[in-house]
């Protein structure tokens, strides 16, 4: 491999901008850069782009595009839908959750408690798995304001039991959110189909660009905005409009959905020949959620006395990138919270690398990035004491 190829396996902490995209972004910011709320011609061409893309990423959701707010990533999405759900029913002060759930989802959880909420965490098994009896009974009819649980894990790939934890949050009359952002062009979400308030979604994690996102409401919920101002978006998010980046995240949608079909399969197989291939060549390896649903293209697993750090910066003079868990936590001193709350202990959770795919993967990156690990464990486990 030469020194200025890179092979990228850790999709699921960004992607790169698909063409579509991209193409489609373009004109956005050298020629129609007009502010979609204006009230000219000029403006208008930005505008109708907006509401195109608005009805791009609701094919991908399954909705009508009134239903779509767009925002600046998941993030805020989240703390968008969950503050609102609790402001809505303000004699409410309970929320329901669970461990292994973004950091952007547990810091807004812990600010409302220090609002004097109650926040109910549900603890997950040892593949990561919520137990449903337990969560049913953790819903409290006329007291719980909401439920937040995410679709897909960003660490493990274990994809969670939405539907059914949305129709019981709906029996009870509890408003119920989910965080899609690692779902969203891997797996299919028709929201329509379900009793789903609220979702979010980051463009930067389906081939679209950083710093753009969407809230999903669903026309049958209320919802009390967070951020005002000039009233865009219907009053539901002011501020002047991303233009080229809403351009962007729409074709970003439109091909994740035109693709995922396909990518499930392909990715799902290549995830599963780089785990075949590297337990034959590796001892002691384990992989996370093995047993459970999964995202296609992720694989978190560990290995026996192999520090992932150690393997990380081997990996890098290489030329393959990989993690440790969550993009948003590198350099932290703190194991997973993720694998902590699936019961691994300080020094396993420290042995534990992620792997994520997309379209873009192909066969000859997975077999470089298996020797590639095989040679850093060999070194790994030799320099240990």
């Amino acid at each position: 491999m030469g020194a200025t190829e890179l092979v990228y396996l850790d999709h699921n902490a960004t992607t790169p901008l698909c063409e579509e995209a991209w193409e489609a972004m373009v004109p956005f910011f050298r020629e129609n850069w007009a502010n979609p709320s204006s009230g000219y011609r000029f403006a208008r061409r930005a505008r109708e782009a907006v509401e195109r893309a608005r009805a791009q990423v609701a094919g991908l959701l399954g909705v009508t595009p009134e239903e779509i707010v767009f925002t600046s990533g998941g993030t805020e999405s989240t703390h968008a839908a969950v503050h609102s759900a609790v402001a809505l029913h303000p004699d409410r002060r309970h929320v329901v959750t669970c461990a292994t759930e973004h950091d952007a989802t547990l810091r807004t959880c812990e600010a409302l408690v220090a609002r004097g909420y109650e926040v109910t965490v549900l603890p997950v098994d040892a593949g990561g798995r919520l137990d449903l009896g337990a969560y049913r009974e953790s819903l409290r009819p006329g007291r719980t304001a909401c439920v937040s649980l995410m679709w897909a894990n960003n660490e493990t790939g274990l994809v969670h039991p939405v539907a059914e934890a949305a129709a019981l949050a709906h029996e009870c009359g509890i408003l119920f959110h989910t965080d899609a952002v690692q779902a969203a062009g891997k797996v299919p979400l028709d929201l329509a189909g379900l009793r789903v308030h609220y979702a979010s979604l980051s463009a930067h994690k389906l081939h679209g660009p950083k710093g753009v996102g969407v809230l999903y409401v669903n026309r049958g919920a209320r919802f009390q905005a967070t951020q005002l101002g000039g009233g865009q978006e219907g009053g539901r998010r002011s501020g002047t409009l991303n233009v080229p980046g809403i351009v962007g995240m729409g074709a970003a949608a439109e091909a994740a959905r035109r693709h995922l079909e396909a990518d499930r399969g392909a990715l799902a197989a290549r995830r599963d020949r780089f785990e075949r291939d590297l337990a034959q060549r590796v001892s002691g390896m384990h992989v996370h959620a093995a047993g459970a649903p999964r995202l296609p293209n992720t694989s978190n697993f560990r290995m026996d006395g192999v520090d992932a750090q150690g393997a990380i910066l081997l990996l890098d003079t290489r030329g393959v990138c990989v993690s440790s868990g969550s993009a948003c936590a590198t350099g932290s001193i703190k194991p997973s919270h993720v694998l902590t709350a699936m019961g691994l202990s300080s020094r396993p959770a420290r042995e534990t690398l992620r792997v994520s795919l997309a379209r873009t993967t192909t066969d000859e990156e997975i077999d470089v990035a298996v020797e590639a690990l095989t040679a850093a464990v060999g070194k790994l486990r030799v320099a240990r004491p």
